[in-house]
């Protein structure tokens, strides 16, 4: 009888959960990045680290302001990327897995003083390793979501210089060999130059980059919308070497917040605001239409809110359309637009894992956010089998890496398959 039970029990045994694609990490770029390959006119200039003490610094109202102080002040000593008259220094925030939740706080750090994985490619694949991660796609530190920081740079040629850098450390180093394909490239644009910007999707695209960093809402950097024909260059280099948009919260360089003196914590519950109306913005575009093969994205966005807006889209569309100012461009209701172009990425959704059905199966990506505060690691096996408790074994593995598979172009092992 025994025998038998046990036989039964090994029979009716949930499916092992499957090893994670995270499509949302992050690296802390090492300190030589920009050094060892920006020509030696530019180094004095150019992103470098610096150690120094800390002045001041807030974090108010979705504003980040820190100020540095010189050798010999008082104040915490840190680690600091400058890059021309920017000072920015490493934080707690930026690395925070591996301390307890109530440790986390505004404060500088050296590198010294985080995680190695963070920054270092061995340790990253020994992390991932505990957290039953497979593949990670990482969004930059210091160049900031999509690579903002060179867009308000104020040589051009310079910062053009640092995003090719960047993308070239990205491929060859941070993705390189010892990787062993688990690191999945996503590279950035100069985002002041759409022209310049495709050319850069086609440069690494020939090397086997299937994604890109871009702003959820560019206006919010001082760039046109998508509304405009200003991005069709880079929308169709996008469409045509099947790269992913892919628009992290933040990318916009404005987290959402309701004043000046809200505290984080207020815009940290609403971080997905702002995914919510660059969705919109991309479904009234008329951009799917145009670039019939073009992807987007959202990193960290959630995906619970997502039900509601395609409804209220298309009651919009269908409704309004004639005064709306998109009759003309969107002929498709926005709900069949979202199901052929857009992906949500979640990390601990439960409730929009409830709401599965009204989202699509298909249009779901998982993530770790590893090394920042709101990281599920080393507990993202745990997490997502909590959360996915009630779902099939097969729809599991599509969220978990099926879908990240066939949109980054992985091998069916889940891995990058290198340069072309």
């Amino acid at each position: 009888m025994e025998t038998m039970e046990s036989t039964q029990d090994v029979a009716t045994a949930a499916p092992p959960f499957p090893r994670i694609i995270s499509v949302d990490d992050h690296t802390v770029e090492p300190p030589r990045v920009w050094q060892d390959r920006l020509p030696a006119k530019y180094l004095d200039r150019g992103p470098r680290v610096v150690r120094a003490p800390l002045k001041e610094m807030t974090f108010m109202g979705g504003k980040f302001a820190p100020v540095m102080g010189e050798k010999g002040d008082d104040g915490p000593i840190g680690d600091w990327w400058v890059y021309e008259d920017l000072h920015r220094p490493l934080t707690r925030l930026d690395t925070a897995v591996g301390y307890d939740r109530d440790e986390i706080k505004l404060e500088v750090i050296t590198y010294e003083q985080m995680r190695r994985g963070s920054f270092s490619v061995p340790d990253r694949l020994a992390d991932m390793d505990v957290n039953h991660v497979q593949s990670a796609l990482c969004f930059p530190t210091f160049p900031r979501f999509c690579g903002q920081t060179f867009t308000e740079a104020g040589d051009r040629d310079l910062g053009l210089l640092s995003v090719r850098a960047y993308n070239d450390w990205m491929v060859q180093e941070w993705c390189g060999a010892d990787a062993q394909g688990r690191l999945i490239p996503l590279t950035l644009i100069p985002l002041w130059d759409a022209e310049l910007a495709a050319a850069e999707v086609r440069r690494n695209a020939a090397r086997g980059v299937r994604a890109v960093a871009f702003s959820e809402i560019p206006p919010y950097l001082g760039l046109p919308s998508i509304h405009t024909d200003y991005w069709d260059p880079f929308l169709a280099a996008c469409d045509e070497t099947r790269t992913v948009v892919a628009m992290h919260i933040g990318s916009s360089s404005r987290m959402p917040s309701t004043s000046a003196d809200a505290p984080p914590a207020v815009g940290s519950t609403v971080t997905f605001a702002n995914c919510c109306f660059s969705m919109v913005d991309w479904l009234m575009s008329g951009k799917f239409e145009r670039f019939p093969d073009l992807k987007v994205m959202y990193a960290e966005g959630q995906i619970g809110w997502i039900p509601y807006i395609l409804e209220r889209a298309d009651v919009v569309w269908a409704d309004n359309r004639g005064w709306g100012g998109v009759a003309d461009k969107v002929h498709r209701p926005p709900s069949e637009l979202f199901a052929d172009h857009v992906f949500g990425c979640f990390f601990d959704d439960a409730f929009g894992l409830r709401n599965l059905d009204a989202i699509g199966v298909p249009n779901v990506l998982y993530e770790t956010d590893y090394p920042h505060s709101d990281s599920t690691w080393p507990k993202s096996r745990q997490v997502g089998e909590e959360q996915m408790a009630h779902l099939a074994p097969d729809v599991v593995n599509r969220i978990v890496r099926g879908n990240a598979i066939d949109l980054l172009g992985l091998t069916e092992d889940g891995l990058w398959p290198g340069p072309e």
